[in-house]
């Protein structure tokens, strides 16, 4: 059974991204269908995978992750419009594959990514 799970790091603050908003969407053509929500717990981790079981299939999906809201809740001081404001990540998933960990290190002028393990 294959799984999607995300995990968020503060690198302006060296501390796990805690009480993050997370939409995971599926890219149908020009159409996002939104299949879950979630928020960061304490270690900047979602309490359980965001794709697991039947709702695990190839395609491509996209995550955004609400840093602005997570930064201007911490009272940084953010220009507006924000640099980054909704980070999105639009990646392909084989459901070949048994688990797809996809980490992101944010700060409020740049973020990194990569598939993970």
């Amino acid at each position: 059974m294959g799984r999607l799970t995300t995990h968020v790091l503060d690198a302006a603050h060296g501390c796990p991204g805690q009480g993050i908003a997370i939409e995971l969407f599926r890219v149908e053509g020009d159409r996002l269908e939104r299949i879950a929500t979630r928020t960061t717990n304490d270690d900047g981790r979602c309490d359980s995978p965001l794709l697991e079981g039947d709702s695990f299939r190839s395609g491509v999906y996209q995550l955004q992750f609400s840093a602005g809201d997570y930064y201007r809740a911490r009272g940084v001081a953010l220009p507006e419009p924000a640099f980054l404001d909704v980070v999105v990540l639009r990646f392909g998933i084989d459901a070949n594959q048994s688990h797809y960990h996809v980490p992101l290190l944010i700060s409020p002028y740049s973020y990194s990514t990569y598939r993970g393990s």
